[in-house]
């Protein structure tokens, strides 16, 4: 059994592997924030849950991005290629923009804190 083989075998149970965990990190993160919310009678003037949703989808889109980058191993033609190129961009985008909004949230509980 070659290299090549034993990849295109290994692989793919990987890619589905972080791509569940990931899955599975935003699904747990968005049905606690909800239960807190509904503790809290909805209140949507609590910034802790948000930002603690925020971070779940920063780490849920981790583990999806590793998924990702695990399937370049896979790729076989070039318009395979630019189909995954993007997917990656955008979620590199939205990771981005995830931490950005986590900052943001985060200087404005501590400023409101202090």
């Amino acid at each position: 059994m070659d290299l090549e083989h034993l990849f295109s075998v290994v692989v793919p149970y990987i890619i589905h592997l972080l791509e569940a965990m990931g899955v599975f990190v935003i699904v747990v993160a968005a049905l606690k924030a909800f239960l807190l919310y509904a503790k809290r009678r909805f209140n949507f003037a609590d910034d802790n849950i948000k930002l603690e949703m925020a971070k779940a989808l920063a780490l849920g889109l981790e583990f999806k991005l590793g998924g990702e980058i695990l399937r370049t191993l896979m790729i076989r033609t070039l318009d395979e290629m630019f189909v995954l190129a993007s997917v990656i961009a955008l979620r590199v985008i939205l990771t981005f923009v995830i931490h950005w909004e986590i900052a943001s949230d985060t200087k404005h509980v501590n400023k409101n804190i202090n």
